[in-house]
C-alpha cells in the first residue's frame, strides 16, 4: 500500500506541475522527438505543415506566425499535457521541454503574417464585421484582431481554419482549460461562423 501512494503522490505532483506550467506560461505526420533535435530541425518539421515562414498553405492549418508567443505557448503546453486533443500534433510536442516550447513561440511570434490565397467573399465581410461588434471579438482579441498575450491572431488566419475552429467550439469538442469561446458560439449559425472568419481573414 505504501508504495502505491507513493506513486500517486508522484503522478499528482506531475500533473500540479504541468498545470502550473501552464498558468505560468499563461495533416497526418509522425514526429520522433529526441532531445538531440535542434530548434532549426524541429521547425522545419513544424513548416511542413504550417509553412516554412509560419503561413500555412495547408487546408484546415492555422497559421502561426505573427501569434502571441504566449497563445503559442500555452496551446503547446496543452496539447504536450494532452488537455488539448490533436491527433496531429500529439507526436510533435511528445516529450519537449519547456523552454524548447518557449524558443518556439517565440521564433513564430516574431514572424511576418500574410494572408492565405483562400478567396475572400465581400459579402460575407461585411457580414461579419456586424456580427463581430455585435459579439464584442475586439474586446479579447483586440479592434485589429491581431491578438495579445493568450488571446490568438485571428487576423490574416486561413479561413477554413477559422470556420472549423469556430464550429468546434459552438459544438464544444474544442478541448482545452479556456471555455469562454464555447458560451461566445452557442447558436451561432453556420452561415453566419463564415462571415465571422471571412471579416477576420480580411482585416490587413
Amino acid at each position: 500500500m505504501g508504495v502505491i501512494l507513493a506513486q500517486l503522490k508522484r503522478l499528482t505532483r506531475s500533473r500540479t506541475l504541468g498545470f502550473a506550467t501552464v498558468a505560468v506560461l499563461g495533416t497526418t505526420l509522425t514526429a520522433p522527438q529526441t532531445a538531440a533535435q535542434s530548434l532549426q530541425e524541429r521547425l522545419e518539421l513544424c513548416g511542413t505543415c504550417h509553412g516554412e515562414s509560419g503561413n500555412s498553405k495547408m487546408e484546415n492549418t492555422p497559421s502561426l506566425a505573427g501569434q502571441p508567443a504566449l497563445f503559442l505557448t500555452n496551446q503547446l503546453i496543452l496539447m504536450r499535457e494532452n488537455l488539448r486533443k490533436s491527433e496531429v500534433m500529439a507526436p510533435f510536442v511528445k516529450g519537449l521541454k519547456d523552454d524548447q516550447i518557449v524558443a518556439l513561440a517565440e521564433h513564430y511570434a516574431k514572424l511576418k503574417p500574410v494572408p492565405s490565397d483562400e478567396p475572400i467573399d465581400q459579402a460575407l465581410v461585411a457580414r461579419g464585421k456586424v456580427l463581430a461588434e455585435q459579439m464584442h471579438c475586439g474586446s479579447c482579441h483586440l479592434t485589429g484582431y491581431e491578438g495579445r498575450e493568450q488571446m490568438p491572431r485571428l487576423a490574416q488566419q486561413r479561413i477554413d481554419y477559422l470556420i472549423l475552429t469556430l464550429t468546434a467550439y459552438r459544438e464544444g469538442t474544442r478541448s482545452g482549460i479556456d471555455t469562454s469561446m464555447n458560451g461566445v458560439m452557442v447558436g451561432v449559425s453556420d452561415q453566419d461562423i463564415r462571415a465571422l472568419a471571412h471579416h477576420a481573414a480580411s482585416i490587413r
